[in-house]
């Protein structure tokens, strides 16, 4: 069974270097770049039973590039899964501007080898039609129910007991509350930050319960790591 669960935001985006906003899938900056490299050399410091033994990652150029040092540095493989992407806001859609569709996995694997598009299958696709905070919170709700068992029956369990997820910051949000089961706590992730979680052994609850160890730990990033939060968009 996974034990531990990692949730990182990806590096710093070119965008916010040059302010060109009409590529909503940019690439990392060169800051980005090396935050990424900070993200696989602190994993990589980690005791072997430790680390992570798989990633899976928004299809998004930027949390690719993210994952892409760390999957080199551990030898682990990326699974790729749509229901992470970006969140696509409902006052974002409401200017009609519109959300890039990343392609497949098996797509995205010619420009990102690490990826495994075999082993792993698109869980879900998240709508085009914009989210508000409510219903991308129900979607990394609904994500992490149908995600942790698949990746238990799926892949190998006894391999893949600790996994690191590489997502957006609103995203991450979602998810680290759903873990929380504090659906309004206050969490501003910055560029490569770590939430990690461990799977409670002493729950008597029939749902499985994680325990927070740390929320948005940016100690092993270098430079501006432009920490977002929700209240910081509406």
């Amino acid at each position: 069974m996974i034990q531990t669960l990692y949730i990182a935001r990806h590096g710093f985006r070119s965008s916010w270097s040059t302010g060109d906003r009409t590529d909503r899938n940019d690439p990392l900056s060169e800051l980005g770049l090396t935050q990424a490299q900070d993200l696989a050399t602190y994993l990589a410091s980690l005791a072997e039973d430790k680390r992570p033994t798989a990633i899976f990652s928004s299809p998004f150029k930027r949390c690719l590039q993210t994952s892409r040092p760390t999957s080199n540095a551990l030898g682990v493989p990326i699974y790729v899964d749509h229901w992470i992407s970006e969140w696509y806001s409902d006052l974002t859609a409401s200017k009609g501007v519109k959300q890039p569709e990343p392609p497949s996995a098996n797509i995205l694997q010619e420009d990102f080898p690490e990826i495994d598009a075999d082993a792993w299958s698109n869980l879900w696709y998240p709508p085009s039609t914009g989210e508000n905070i409510a219903q991308i919170t129900d979607r990394m709700s609904t994500f992490l129910s149908r995600f942790i068992p698949q990746v238990e029956t799926t892949l190998s369990p006894e391999k893949h007991e600790r996994i690191l997820i590489v997502t957006h910051a609103a995203p991450v949000i979602a998810l680290v509350r759903n873990l929380l089961r504090e659906t309004e706590s206050r969490v501003k992730p910055g560029c490569c930050s770590i939430s990690e979680f461990e799977r409670n052994s002493y729950s008597d609850s029939k749902e499985v319960e994680w325990s927070p160890k740390r929320v948005g730990d940016c100690a092993h990033v270098s430079g501006d790591i432009r920490e977002w939060g929700f209240e910081d968009y509406y």
